[in-house]
């Protein structure tokens, strides 16, 4: 399995969780866990993914990220969950 660490924040509106989980479905990027909240006005999530299906590349899914994150208006960015947990580690 390989995993990601899908961070997303926005300001909240109805239909974030179904954009997010829509685009990675359609990427063949399934979702192993997830954890979403508000914080006043701001929505945060935390999804953890599994990308060993995923057709694409991991540089061709930030650039899909990056240009869904602008159309969607929120801010959408992956990270190796390895990379992630040393960037973390206290």
């Amino acid at each position: 399995m390989t995993q990601s660490v899908i961070i997303v924040v926005g300001k909240d509106r109805v239909g974030i969780v179904y954009e997010v989980a829509k685009l990675l479905a359609e990427n063949q990027i399934n979702i192993v866990n997830i954890s979403q909240q508000l914080m006043n006005d701001f929505f945060t999530m935390i999804i953890l993914v599994d990308t060993e299906k995923c057709p694409k590349s991991r540089q061709e899914m930030l650039d899909i990220f990056a240009a869904e994150s602008e159309r969607l208006q929120l801010d959408i960015r992956m990270q190796n969950e390895q990379i992630f947990n040393a960037m973390h580690r206290i």
